[in-house]
């Protein structure tokens, strides 16, 4: 069953330096699975954070579903994270460092169907760091294009 709902979060990378990658399970209702298999999702302002031991993500917004009835799920409600102990204690001893912070990259369904999200330890980028990136990236292009061309 290859499923090709991808949802990026593409804002993520212009504003954070990514440290490190995981991959996560999500815990959902039937209505919000629904929604995600549409594309009917937004991660742009959602990052994670920890409550008691536990990780969840916090402003991902997944669109009410069309066929729902009133058990019909809340859009912005906070969605617990599956990751294997030894994966949150890591997180959550690095959160500990100032200035880092869990930032969502993309979501996708995997092979059975099941809504993974890719999250990242990031560190925030100053302004400077930003446009020294986009530079970077015009001046790559740049060269590609005129690789392209000879």
């Amino acid at each position: 069953m290859k499923n090709d709902v991808l949802i990026k979060n593409r804002k993520a990378r212009h504003d954070y330096e990514l440290l490190e990658t995981y991959t996560a399970g999500l815990k959902l209702v039937g209505t919000e699975i629904k929604s995600i298999r549409q594309g009917k999702a937004n991660l742009v302002d959602s990052y994670c954070y920890f409550s008691e031991g536990e990780l969840y993500v916090k402003g991902m917004h997944i669109a009410e579903y069309d066929h729902g009835n009133i058990f019909n799920h809340d859009p912005l409600r906070d969605r617990k994270l599956l990751l294997s102990r030894r994966e949150l204690d890591k997180l959550s001893k690095k959160l500990k460092d100032q200035g880092l912070t869990i930032v969502t990259l993309r979501m996708y369904l995997s092979d059975r169907g099941w809504a993974k999200l890719d999250i990242a330890l990031a560190k925030g980028k100053k302004t400077h760091d930003k446009r020294d990136t986009l530079k970077e990236k015009q001046m790559k292009r740049d060269i590609d294009r005129a690789k392209a061309y000879k």
